[in-house]
Parts: structure tokens; sequence; C-alpha cells
């Protein structure tokens, strides 16, 4: 799907804006420890120097087991300098974020609905039809 990578931009753009985005492995699996039916969508992410950090592989694995086990559409993005870009730097601190996971959760409004939500999920949809059970996403530049 094309659109999948546009789709994620205006996802994480929208979810920050409403302050349903939380950022870290550390803070993403705390929240979905304590609160996994608020968890509307993961996003794991990884730049080349990442992959031999054992570590945040582990870590993956466990958040992705999670998803999978509570139904929460996950995605991988090989690119944190076009994540970090979306997202920026945490807005109390302005320092970086690790931006490894991320985390969108739903809002309190009632009937919020994205439209770029409902197409990921009917990406991620697709994507499990043909087992690719945690797809990678390409970020518009």
């Amino acid at each position: 799907m094309q659109g999948a990578g546009t789709a994620l931009h205006e996802l994480l753009v929208s979810a920050q804006r409403r302050g349903c985005l939380t950022a870290g492995v550390y803070e993403s699996a705390k929240l979905m420890n304590v609160d996994p039916d608020n968890v509307a969508f993961c996003v794991l992410a990884t730049d080349q120097e990442d992959e031999g950090d054992i570590a945040l592989q582990i870590h993956f694995t466990l958040i992705q087991a999670f998803c999978c086990e509570n139904d929460i559409d996950i995605v991988r993005v090989n690119d944190v300098a076009k994540l970090a870009a979306i997202v920026g730097p945490s807005e109390e601190s302005g320092e970086p974020r690790d931006l490894h996971c991320i985390l969108i959760t739903n809002p309190n409004e009632e009937g919020w609905k994205d439209p770029a939500l409902e197409k990921l999920n009917l990406f991620c949809e697709e994507s499990r039809n043909v087992n690719d059970w945690v797809p990678t996403i390409t970020l518009p530049e």
C-alpha cells in the first residue's frame, strides 16, 4: 500500500497534537502494562546501527508479542531520523526522545476517528493476510 507512509505521518502529527502519543521503549511498556485497552497503534523504529542492539531487539520481541496478544496493530519503520523530524523533541524538556517505540492511544474524546488510523489498520490487516505480522513502512520525504 503506497499511502501507508503518508497515513503514518498524518497519524503521528494528529496524535501528537491531541496528546495521544507515547514515545520510548520504557514509557510504552509501562503504558501497555497499565492500560493496554487504550493503545490503538504501535510503531517500532530502528536505524542501521540499532540492528545489532540485542537488548533493543529483545524489547521489540516482547512488545510485538504483547501487541499481538492484545490485538494492537503494529508496524516497523527503518528511519528514526524521519520519525524525529515528524515528532520532534520532548515538549517538556526539549531533549531528543527515544523514538524506538511509539504508541498511539485513544483520546478521551468519544467518536474520534482518525482516517489515517483506519487506513493503517486496513494496511496491517492486509499484511497479516499474507503472513506479514509486522509490516515495514517507509515514511515520505
